[in-house]
């Protein structure tokens, strides 16, 4: 009892440490590719932040930190107080994917095998780019008011945040016909 009461004290001191980091400011203002095109040679940044998913049966919802390197992403998933956890690591076009419970999976094909594992389509490979506030480079996309299309989703920026001087999203929703995708980012690392 007092190790689950000294968890939740540990899980909380963490948030409020987070939440007092706060971005240099907000914005909202129309998406721009132009001044991000620096972000594309970003070799490793990190953020935590908040993650919703919605498809036509079911919703998800999740705390998430992404931490991005050269050779691999690492993204940690997990529900109210650490609850549901999961890890995914991508790395040479391969998906790692470790649940807590002592056995990782994986497999070479990464969208399909998240897909498996959580019943949604989710395009862990642009989404590096996107959470960025850039399209995919490998792949031909199209300048909308808030963001762009890229894929058959629609990725858009609702609000935009400076941070190390660079102006990065704060809330992103990306939507295609099955999933609506909603991140809302609260404190980027680079």
């Amino acid at each position: 009892m007092v190790i689950k009461i000294l968890k939740c004290v540990v899980v909380l001191l963490s948030v409020l440490m987070l939440l007092a980091c706060s971005p240099e400011k907000i914005k909202e203002e129309p998406y721009s590719k132009k001044p991000k095109e620096a972000l594309y040679g970003l070799n490793t940044w990190a953020f935590v932040g908040r993650l919703a998913l919605k498809s036509k049966t079911e919703s998800w919802q999740a705390s998430i930190g992404w931490q991005h390197s050269i050779d691999e992403e690492h993204i940690k998933l997990s529900g109210p107080l650490g609850q549901g956890a999961m890890s995914i690591r991508l790395a040479n076009n391969q998906v790692f994917i470790d649940r807590g419970d002592g056995e990782i999976i994986s497999s070479n094909h990464p969208e399909q095998f998240i897909y498996q594992q959580i019943g949604m389509v989710v395009p862990v490979c642009s989404l590096k780019y996107w959470v960025l506030g850039l399209p995919e480079p490998n792949l031909s996309s199209i300048t909308t008011a808030n963001g762009f299309e890229q894929a058959e989703w629609i990725i858009e920026y609702e609000q935009i945040q400076v941070v190390s001087g660079y102006k990065i999203p704060r809330k992103i929703i990306a939507t295609n016909e099955e999933l609506k995708l909603k991140l809302v980012i609260d404190q980027w690392i680079f």
